[in-house]
């Protein structure tokens, strides 16, 4: 029988942490770990919603204060690895987890378990005054993928090798798969570029990407600046680290916006900050 585990990583965002774990504790199909990794922060704590218990590890803070997701994520995967899972879903803390979400991520990672698999994820609207639907095969109503993804339709699949297509909020993997691609880098740490890495990193070795129609996704709203400038430092970092390690710098749409706004110049191939770093309270992107 397939163990199936989701892992999501978080610091703040308790009120999208608790909804997330009500849709998958209501799903068609549930998983058998449901795992938080909190970084930095020791509110977050095992509880049982439903009859679902969702356990946590914890990570403190990463070099420069950070918020370590990179290694997070890898802490998490590897946690629930040692449970024997068999598939591992990678869920962000924002996102609801659609009726069948764990049931076809379950069925693709098993039967074409040599790619990574993501799902369509819709952008939900800020939240109604009776809140989202509390059944997830009610969040069916919202459906409305990124514009920006592959969004096949439930009991479809994709499949592709366009790196830049992975994205972290929902995806999939099984345990060879995972090892063959060896994770995220732990080099990147806060906002940016860790997710795209892993894409170029998983092509490179071989591993195809793909779309699973079934696997539907639900980002719950949340104020955003755009561009991100509270994460403008991070952005920079990660994006010299990404051009070290592949030759091009990544989120250059953030980053033509930030020069913009004279907040970044552009010198000899490089992004070059021009004002004062800026301190801010970070939460989970």
């Amino acid at each position: 029988m397939t163990r199936v585990a989701v892992v999501t990583i978080a610091h703040g965002r308790h009120e999208h942490l608790a909804a997330q774990h009500r849709s998958l504790a209501r799903g068609a199909m549930r998983p058998d770990t449901y795992l938080a990794v909190a970084m930095d922060d020791p509110d977050i704590v095992a509880e049982e919603v439903d009859g679902l218990a969702r356990d946590v590890v914890a990570v403190g803070r990463g070099p420069r204060g950070g918020l370590p997701l990179a290694a997070a994520r890898n802490l998490g995967v590897e946690t629930a690895l040692d449970t024997g899972a068999d598939v591992v879903v990678l869920l962000d803390v924002d996102c609801l987890a659609g009726a069948g979400l764990v049931a076809s991520y379950a069925n693709v990672v098993t039967t074409r378990p040599h790619r990574i698999w993501s799902g369509p994820v819709t952008y939900l609207p800020p939240r109604p005054p009776d809140g989202y639907p509390a059944d997830p095969a009610a969040l069916a109503g919202w459906d409305d993928p990124h514009p920006a993804r592959p969004a096949p339709a439930p009991g479809e699949l994709l499949q592709s090798d366009n790196p830049d297509l992975f994205w972290s909020l929902s995806f999939a993997v099984g345990p060879r798969t995972w090892d063959r691609l060896g994770g995220f880098c732990e080099d990147y740490v806060g906002y940016g570029g860790e997710d795209t890495d892993l894409g170029r990193t998983a092509i490179a070795r071989g591993i195809g990407l793909g779309w699973v129609g079934g696997a539907r996704a639900y980002h719950q709203h949340h104020p955003v600046s755009s561009p991100p400038v509270e994460h403008l430092d991070d952005i920079l970092r990660n994006g010299r680290l990404f051009h070290e390690r592949w030759g091009e710098w990544p989120m250059t749409g953030w980053l033509e916006e930030f020069e913009r706004r004279g907040l970044v110049r552009r010198e000899d191939g490089h992004w070059i900050r021009e004002t004062p770093s800026i301190s801010v309270k970070e939460t989970t992107p």
